[in-house]
């Protein structure tokens, strides 16, 4: 079985680096399978890494990224000064020199933010964007969780695959030697075609378990990303139980409130909405306006202005703005221990689940394989010698095959409880 550890995602990294060698020759030999469609086998490891470098969920929820990224630009923009030119004095009759009866005004104003303002929008601009960054850590997390899982599903459809084919292939070597008894008169004809009808189910098998394993395959590859008909890839591996995790609810629980993303982008949307607080406060202190110029008087002389303009906020204090702040406050103050209560309640699911399941698969491994495996190469043995029929030979292949089929279902509900816990964690548990 793939190791889950290097697969692993490192939600510190973006995983978007057009100098990752590893990924991008990946993807570029994905793209030239698209023409000769020629499949590569591929482990979970490569898996996620194709899967981090061109996911277009991921691309598209990058650009929020960047299009906080491009608000912190909107932030430190100070207020442009504002030139104006005005006459006065022109006669209401339009007689006599007119120009001569006009004065020329020239001014230039400034709008100059008070109670910091601008650095308080540097803040709130800052903090959205880690936000932003903290979303997209939730992405990254949640789908690399969802590549892992297909990746799996597959190897289950694929080894219930492999047993169909090997019954089927079983079963047809039966029906054949019946055949040649039943013509040798040793049997009767109706004990043949009751094989004829069994193996007519093992077929169906056969043919559940290929659409099965083709459908998780196409699953898989879609949850890869960019450009499907180019994704030719196969999962690696068997299912194979590995060396159990232990884990206990205290130390998962810890693990998991320092690296669940979502209990981080909480932590930041609180943070966020503090810092916007504190720049709606600000916002209710008026900018001062300062205007200077020059008048113009055509006949000669000339004389300069300046004034400072101030708005009272007698009736508009940003009230509104305010209090839609403090709401977001609470807000993101509440979500923050519900996700702390979810993650808690995640784990604790998780690490019992993750108990049960192994003890599933212990009582698989504690004997019953081999013991299926031993009674239905008996039963061959015994067939072969004439102390057994074909009934029971039948039945002891069913009876395998169940099992196994059983076995391959429990450890895959192994691996899906261990990426239950994975998934509530946030932490790579395999090494």
């Amino acid at each position: 079985m793939a190791s889950l550890a290097a697969a692993g995602q490192d939600l510190s990294r973006l995983p978007f680096d057009p100098n990752d060698a590893k990924s991008a020759a990946l993807v570029n030999a994905a793209k030239r399978q698209a023409t000769g469609q020629t499949k590569r086998d591929v482990t979970l490891d490569e898996s996620i890494a194709i899967f981090l470098h061109q996911n277009l969920q991921l691309i598209a929820a990058k650009y929020d990224i960047n299009t906080a990224e491009a608000e912190k630009l909107s932030a430190r923009v100070r207020p442009n000064p504002e030139i104006t030119f005005g006459s006065s004095g022109l006669p209401f009759t339009f007689q006599g020199p007119l120009i001569a009866s006009q004065t020329f005004a020239y001014n230039i104003s400034q709008d100059v933010e008070l109670g910091g303002k601008r650095g308080k929008r540097i803040d709130v601009a800052d903090a959205d964007t880690e936000v932003a960054r903290a979303q997209f850590e939730v992405a990254v997390w949640q789908m690399t969780n969802d590549v892992k899982r297909k990746f799996y599903m597959v190897l289950l459809n694929r080894s219930l695959l492999d047993l169909a084919q090997e019954n089927e292939k079983t079963f047809a070597d039966i029906i054949d030697r019946t055949t040649q008894v039943f013509h040798a008169g040793e049997i009767s004809g109706l004990d043949l075609q009751r094989l004829e009808i069994e193996k007519f189910k093992f077929d169906t098998d056969l043919a559940n378990a290929e659409r099965d394993y083709e459908v998780a395959l196409r699953d898989f590859r879609l949850s890869l990303g960019g450009d499907y008909r180019a994704m030719e890839f196969v999962p690696t591996g068997t299912m194979e139980y590995a060396q159990p995790v232990d884990a206990t609810f205290a130390d998962m629980r810890d693990k998991a409130l320092a690296a669940r993303p979502d209990l981080k982008l909480a932590v930041l949307s609180e943070k966020a909405a503090d810092a916007n607080i504190r720049l709606q406060d600000a916002q209710k202190i008026p900018d001062l306006s300062l205007t200077a110029g020059v008048n113009q008087v055509p006949p000669g002389g000339s004389n300069y202005n300046y004034g400072v303009g101030i708005t009272l906020p007698t009736s508009d204090r940003n009230q509104t703005a305010r209090a839609q702040a403090l709401i977001a406050k609470q807000k993101a103050a509440t979500q923050e221990q519900i996700t702390t209560n979810q993650i808690i309640s995640d784990v604790d699911k998780a690490v019992i689940a993750l108990d049960v399941q192994k003890r599933r698969v212990e009582l698989y491994r504690n004997g019953v394989l081999n013991k299926v495996n031993d009674i239905q190469t008996s039963t061959e043995y015994a067939l072969k010698v004439g102390e057994s029929s074909t009934l029971e030979l039948l039945d002891a292949i069913r009876t395998r095959r169940d099992t196994l089929a059983g076995f391959y279902q429990t450890v895959f509900d192994y691996y899906s409880a261990l990426l239950d816990l994975e998934l509530a964690t946030a932490t790579p548990l395999i090494k």
